[in-house]
């Protein structure tokens, strides 16, 4: 990867996926408010979509054409979670590369991404990636978390190092606004989404905290706010 633009590297994800269970397809999706109009594509590239449950998610609601692209990437691991969640083997197409050499052979009818953006200090570039890889009708869907409130002053307390694997620029919805409306792309959307949420990734160095921050999360649920200080995500949608 550039370099320069790099925030985390192969360690890191090593590390991050060691301390993941991932098993199971989720039975709801922060992105609801979107997801009948992404049903209208017939495929779906996952950037950075290790280990493939959002690729899995898509499969079990009409889009069975998905692909995951990653440089942290075990077939095998995908593999077995097909087999998990009952889905035909190599139903999840997989491509182990570097987004930021990768070259497509095609374009996709929903480009998506969730937890990718913000890894990178060149956010306008790694955007322009993702629409560069849409097709004549396709849609764009892009999650990043919001630490700007809240969850990251929570993150700055008790887990300075995952703050600091994150470029909180990327967060910043005046700056997303204007990249995507450099685009000549329809229904642009860069919107808080999700009730109020904070969490801890599960190290092993944050177990005992992690109880905690879920009760508080529990508490501030009963708070229907969107906005920077509560939020947990923001999402950006655009469609050709």
């Amino acid at each position: 990867m550039q370099t320069n633009n790099n925030i985390t590297d192969q360690a890191h994800w090593d590390a991050y996926w060691t301390h993941y269970r991932y098993d199971r397809i989720p039975d709801k999706v922060v992105f609801h408010p979107f997801v009948n109009q992404l049903r209208r594509g017939k495929s779906l590239i996952d950037v950075g979509g290790f280990p493939g449950v959002f690729a899995a998610w898509f499969y079990k609601h009409g889009i069975t054409d998905v692909t995951v692209l990653d440089f942290h990437l075990n077939r095998d691991i995908v593999h077995n979670f097909e087999k998990i969640n009952g889905l035909p083997e190599n139903s999840i197409q997989c491509i182990h590369t570097d987004f930021f050499s990768f070259t497509p052979e095609r374009r996709y009818d929903v480009v998506f991404s969730s937890g990718f953006v913000e890894h990178f200090e060149d956010t306008a570039d790694v955007i322009k990636r993702h629409v560069d890889l849409l097709s004549d009708e396709g849609q764009l869907l892009i999650l990043l978390p919001n630490f700007l409130g809240l969850n990251g002053m929570i993150q700055r307390r008790l887990d300075r190092e995952n703050l600091e694997a994150h470029n909180l620029k990327s967060m910043q919805i005046p700056a997303l606004k204007e990249i995507m409306h450099s685009y000549p792309l329809h229904d642009v959307s860069v919107e808080y989404i999700g009730k109020p949420m904070v969490w801890l990734e599960p190290k092993p160095e944050n177990e005992n905290l992690r109880k905690w921050v879920k009760a508080l999360s529990y508490a501030i649920k009963i708070c229907p706010l969107r906005g920077r200080m509560l939020s947990p995500f923001i999402a950006i949608y655009a469609r050709k």
